[in-house]
């Protein structure tokens, strides 16, 4: 099992690798100004993608909003 330092580590590379580190960045700030549940945010609110398809969704989106 990981500590977590570790997980957060590992967390934040994955949210780099997936959406860059810009984006990474606004993310984990979007996220920490609203106080929400993870959990049933992750299960309505976004659409039943994987992690690949969501990030490429996310970065199309990102590049209309320029």
């Amino acid at each position: 099992m990981k500590t977590e330092s570790e997980l957060r580590l590992d967390g934040i590379q994955a949210l780099i690798r997936a959406l860059g580190l810009v984006d990474a960045e606004r993310f984990v700030a979007a996220v920490s100004r609203d106080h929400f549940d993870y959990t049933e945010w992750r299960q309505r609110g976004l659409p039943l993608l994987s992690l690949d398809a969501l990030a490429a969704q996310a970065n199309r989106l990102s590049e209309t909003l320029k």
